[in-house]
């Protein structure tokens, strides 16, 4: 998978009579017009991505059953499409087309089995940019345990895809605090979210997850509108991302 990325535009001037805007500002006011379109349309593309590496597996089962949660959650209200993004083994990363339905996603992801090798986020990451640009991509999802990559190149990545409305919403397995902190900056700098992926917690991470597909479909207002204990969750921990 290529690192390239298109640039965001910067060729904006502001009226006379009017203080000159930010080319920022100007980009961001664009990604905003284009996501209030998709909010709009009742419809979001989201993309689950997954470490498949070996330590994995023994939560692989229970990632299986929560992706359900996502659809379930978006039920007639709106239609969500969901792409599988998974890393494993030497070199391995694989993509799904876009589904529609709980089943499909489940038997793609029954039939990947968990293979040692190192991580591959920064290729998840350089994905979702490419995939974007294509086609809007209203969230990611993340779910991995080890980060054995550099953070700088993480960072800038993620940045990218904040700059372009596509927050990242990083559940992490375990709690090594050096992951810990790259995966809080990856949600920070791509205007999402952090959470820990605890096999304990089954029911919660279930419902964060429905959170995730109801803002990839409707934005915070629907998550607003819905009100329930994990929406407000998450919708604090956007606001204080910067994003709301």
């Amino acid at each position: 998978m290529s690192d390239k990325s298109t640039p965001v535009p910067r060729n904006a001037r502001s009226a006379p009579a009017k203080p000159k805007s930010d080319a920022r500002d100007i980009a961001a006011f664009l990604e905003q017009a284009r996501t209030l379109q998709a909010v709009s349309a009742g419809s979001g593309r989201l993309i689950l991505a997954l470490d498949a590496t070996m330590s994995r597996q023994p939560t692989w089962d229970l990632a299986c059953r929560l992706q359900a949660e996502m659809f379930d959650a978006v039920g007639k209200s709106g239609k969500l499409s969901v792409q599988l993004v998974y890393f494993r083994g030497i070199g391995e990363c694989r993509a799904s087309k876009f589904v529609s339905d709980t089943g499909a996603l489940k038997d793609l992801m029954v039939r990947i089995d968990c293979r040692g090798g190192h991580t591959q986020i920064g290729k998840v990451l350089s994905h979702a940019l490419r995939t974007t640009e294509q086609e809007k991509v209203n969230a990611v999802v993340f779910i991995g345990d080890a980060m054995e990559e550099s953070i700088d190149d993480l960072a800038d990545k993620a940045g990218k895809l904040g700059l372009r409305g596509v927050p990242v919403f990083v559940f992490q397995e375990g709690a090594d605090a050096a992951v810990e902190r790259a995966f809080r900056e990856v949600a920070r700098l791509s205007r999402g979210a952090w959470f820990r992926f605890d096999r304990d917690a089954a029911a919660t991470l279930a419902r964060l997850l429905s959170a995730v597909a109801v803002f990839a479909t409707g934005g915070l207002k629907a998550l607003e509108a819905r009100g329930r204990s994990e929406d407000r969750l998450m919708i604090e921990n956007l606001r204080g991302s910067g994003k709301g």
